[in-house]
């Protein structure tokens, strides 16, 4: 079983599931993405979107394949770029951190792992490219809005809470410390590679 990981590009962009790729959730403040979400051009924004941040600041996500299957994708920014962020209470995203967006390992291929290894290869990126850490909201009761991850997923492959809110607290997850789980993210690539399983998760 052959597994990759590739930086996220406009060419890759129709891998992301359908739903996905016109979210515009965390791209555009509410009242944009509603608009454009009634317009019908959720989707024509999100791909200016992640063509702006290319060009701005470099590949903004990840996109895990299994036997050239997309399996699951993450995506990523400096909070400079989300503008939902800033609606959220306990904004705002630590400024030596970036923020973990979308992260997404698809029906078929959860429980083998994939979500850490797409958190890894994010914190290696990071580390690259001068950042200390990776922050994200998480949400908590009953009813999660689909574009905001689980607090109890963060909290599974090693966030912390750093804001506490009965609803949406912002967890961290430091880069280095993430890279230390198993060394680096080629390892454990080669352990999947190996066909090895990583250690039980809930799907992330």
């Amino acid at each position: 079983m052959g597994r990759r990981i590739a930086a996220l590009t406009l060419d890759n962009l129709p891998d992301l599931p359908a739903g996905c790729r016109s979210c515009v959730f965390w791209e555009l403040d509410p009242v944009t993405a509603r608009a454009a979400v009634e317009d019908g051009k959720a989707e024509q924004e999100k791909e200016g979107w992640i063509s702006a941040v290319l060009l701005e600041w470099g590949s903004c996500g990840r996109v895990a394949y299994v036997d050239e299957v997309p399996a699951g994708f993450v995506l990523y920014a400096p909070p400079a770029y989300v503008p939902r962020s800033q609606s959220f209470p306990t904004s705002p995203v630590a400024p030596d951190a970036v923020q973990l967006m979308v992260s997404r390992v698809l029906p078929g291929f959860q429980g083998q792992g994939l979500g850490r290894v797409l958190v890894q290869t994010v914190a290696k990126d990071l580390i690259g490219r001068g950042f200390r850490a990776i922050e994200a909201f998480g949400a908590l009761g009953r009813e999660v809005p689909s574009c905001v991850l689980p607090a109890e997923h963060l909290l599974a492959v090693g966030f912390k809470t750093v804001r506490p809110h009965h609803r949406y607290p912002r967890l961290r997850l430091e880069a280095r410390t993430t890279l230390s789980w198993k060394g680096d993210v080629e390892g454990a690539l080669e352990r999947l590679l190996g066909g090895r399983k990583e250690p039980a998760l809930r799907p992330f």
